[in-house]
């Protein structure tokens, strides 16, 4: 087998954890010696140990001369857990494979370093397009210090997400709604508008057969007057953290039954950028909101707000990915609800640029992956 082969074995390892190890990346790795696995593990949750660590106690003596595969740099710091750089040196592998440098200010090239300054040949950068997209929020998040976003669309072809009389129960079918159920598994948090609120009373929650192994994401509201009712559904799910981004100028009464209710108030600037246009202008800073969130800790955001929260989200770029959801259906009309409000690029050249990545059958409904082509941290994988 190929150092390619080895490293898909170790991502498909690190895969196993997904939705479990945040705030910590998915890592797995794999120890080979003559051609033969001695010795593989994965990263399963924060707080426990890492890959390496896993890899090389199956491993054991076989560990002696041998390769490590690893989807990221092993750390080289002390934090929960002790720095998997050292464990790696004292195991005695002759060579450590290493799919991409980590972001993570604490490490980013020192656990490298110590490596090889202890005489273990390196090379890294084997499949570091796949390591980077594995753990693309986590990268996100150590380099702007704000969540990655994730914008979550659900529409007819022709792009509507409801008729014009707002019907929209259900464009998809039951394979893509399961579909994304697990995007909200996967994330930190999701975020919709009042909008969404006062018309679909959501609960937010993933409802899926293995619920019970992933913690409810926490929900972020843009509500700048506090209109959220306070026996709405979202207040029904304690464990979690239900947080409502209002105005300056929220009536200090509202603010105060919201609390009541259970949840906690941010009070966010208006944006008031020149550039701003119908789908933000007079609304929450979309910029304060994430650098907000970014303070709290949260890494990943999915963004499930309507027509004009979508197009506020687009027209900043402030968001990383899109996923999009179409119902086998047409529904016409001029006054048909688009899947993005707001006044819309004026010309081509204005448009958001997309990178398809992905795009797949759930049943006859098709489900569309894409980044926006220019973010932030597309690249992050390859500074070393």
């Amino acid at each position: 087998m190929t150092d390619e082969e080895y490293m898909a074995t170790a991502l498909a390892l690190a895969k196993k954890a997904k939705g479990h190890t945040a705030p910590n990346p998915m890592v797995g790795a794999v120890v080979v010696k003559h051609g033969v696995i001695v010795g593989q593990g994965y990263h399963h949750k924060a707080g426990g140990p890492h890959a390496e660590v896993y890899a090389l106690d199956e491993a054991g003596e076989n560990a002696v001369g041998a390769t490590l595969y690893v989807t990221l740099e092993p750390c080289a710091h002390y934090g929960k857990t002790p720095p998997c750089a050292k464990r790696v040196i004292a195991s005695g592998v002759s060579r450590v494979v290493i799919g991409m440098v980590d972001p993570n200010p604490l490490v980013a090239g020192k656990g490298i370093a110590m490596l090889r300054d202890a005489g273990i040949q390196v090379e890294v950068g084997v499949l570091d397009t796949q390591c980077a997209a594995l753990n693309d929020a986590f990268i996100t998040y150590m380099l702007t210090s704000r969540p990655f976003v994730t914008l979550k669309s659900a529409m007819s072809v022709d792009g509507k997400i409801a008729t014009r009389t707002g019907d929209s129960q259900w464009i998809t079918n039951e394979s893509a709604r399961a579909d994304g159920h697990r995007l909200r598994q996967y994330h930190d948090a999701i975020l919709v508008g009042i909008g969404t609120v006062l018309a679909d009373n959501p609960t937010l929650t993933h409802r899926l057969t293995d619920s019970a192994q992933f913690a409810q994401p926490d929900v972020i509201v843009l509500d700048s007057h506090g209109r959220t009712p306070i026996d709405a559904a979202l207040f029904s799910n304690k464990e979690r953290h239900l947080l409502i981004a209002v105005g300056p100028d929220c009536p200090p009464s509202h603010r105060y039954e919201l609390e009541k209710a259970g949840a906690e108030i941010v009070t966010l600037p208006y944006d008031t950028a020149p550039e701003s246009t119908e789908a933000n202008a007079a609304q929450l800073s979309l910029i304060a909101l994430l650098d907000m969130l970014g303070e709290k800790g949260y890494q990943s955001l999915l963004v499930e707000g309507g027509s004009q929260v979508i197009a506020a989200f687009t027209e900043q770029r402030l968001f990383d990915k899109l996923i999009t959801y179409m119902g086998a259906m047409l529904i016409g009309g001029s006054d048909a609800i688009p899947a993005i409000g707001g006044i819309g690029a004026s010309t081509l050249a204005e448009a958001v640029p997309l990178t398809i990545c992905d795009a797949c059958l759930l049943d006859g409904n098709v489900r569309v992956e894409s980044y926006y082509t220019e973010r932030k941290g597309r690249y992050v994988h390859r500074d070393y």
